[in-house]
């Protein structure tokens, strides 16, 4: 039996397969049709001050900018005031510092987002470090993944889509203690904080990254793989072992002459082969991506909380 991680009231598909659409926890509202909503509904800003988050985006990629939007929507469901710079493909790096100063500057803004990947000719680390630490609420700043990687040290904040991961598994009661985890890719914004939150939660972890050898064998030992390789049905059938639970962080756009956008997206994992051997998989779109703004938005509150109480 396969369950969809997609949050949702029980349903039945012809073939018996069972899915899951928002909310499955009997602690959460199980007929609730948007449990990231729900999840963001109960870590709302108080009423007696505003919480503000500034997001720059750079470039026109489409994941990129759906996911800008899609955390512009959420914001304004929650009542957290939402700032958005939106530059040119081939802005200078001192535009964005620019931004990032005035953002850290401006007791009004409470969490600081640079859309990540940045274009090549901009140095990561210089933006990243350049964000507040107590606004890093995408969870990049060194100090953060340094404390996240230190056994006993807590960051302020977690990385959003790895901590949705976690949270994805927590919710649907998936063992991860001692159980064989595959993260694919090793990126800063999922894949290595994606392998340190499973270690702390202590699974055996192996990471799968360009320069692997025999990676179809190593990941077909998984209980659990995430994937974030960035690469299209990537993981075929004889990638995964069966009864795996499948977390596709993927999100890559195909061409597809059926879709008006004249492409559609598609995840790494190959959905229609992995639905016939795992035991869970979140689909794309509409897995990981709610869950990501959920968290982004649970660090963003968190965030305005501490600095309230501080001054």
């Amino acid at each position: 039996m396969m369950i969809q991680l997609r949050f949702l009231p029980l349903n039945k598909l012809p073939n018996g397969v069972v899915r899951f659409h928002r909310s499955v926890s009997p602690n959460f509202q199980v007929q609730n049709p948007n449990f990231a909503t729900t999840l963001i509904t109960r870590v709302s800003p108080p009423s007696h001050y505003t919480t503000g988050l500034a997001v720059i985006l750079v470039g026109e990629r489409k994941d990129s900018a759906t996911y800008v939007e899609n955390k512009k929507e959420a914001c304004e469901s929650v009542g957290i005031n939402s700032y958005e710079v939106c530059l040119r493909q081939d802005c200078r790096e001192e535009e964005i510092l620019k931004h990032i100063s005035r953002f850290n500057d401006d007791p009004s803004v409470h969490g600081i987002l640079v859309q990540l990947p940045l274009p090549s000719h901009i140095n990561d680390r210089n933006i990243l470090n350049a964000v507040c630490i107590e606004k890093d609420v995408d969870g990049f700043h060194p100090l953060n993944i340094g404390r996240l990687a230190m056994s006993g040290r807590e960051p302020l904040f977690v990385p959003c889509t790895p901590k949705g991961c976690i949270e994805l598994l927590r919710r649907y009661n998936v063992n991860i203690k001692g159980k064989n985890a595959v993260v694919i890719g090793r990126s800063n914004i999922v894949g290595m904080p994606a392998s340190l939150l499973l270690q702390r939660e202590d699974a055996a972890v192996t990471v799968v990254h360009s320069r692997t050898k025999n990676p179809e064998e190593i990941t077909r030992q998984a209980d659990i793989i995430i994937s974030a390789a960035g690469k299209p049905n990537m993981v075929t059938a004889s990638w995964i072992k069966p009864g795996a639970v499948l977390i596709d962080v993927g999100i890559n756009p195909v061409e597809d002459s059926t879709d008006p956008r004249g492409y559609r997206m598609v995840g790494d994992i190959c959905y229609e082969e992995a639905c016939k051997i795992a035991l869970a998989i979140t689909p794309v779109p509409g897995g990981v991506g709610p869950m990501t703004v959920a968290m982004l938005l649970l660090n963003t509150v968190t965030s305005a909380k501490r600095i309230h109480k501080c001054n």
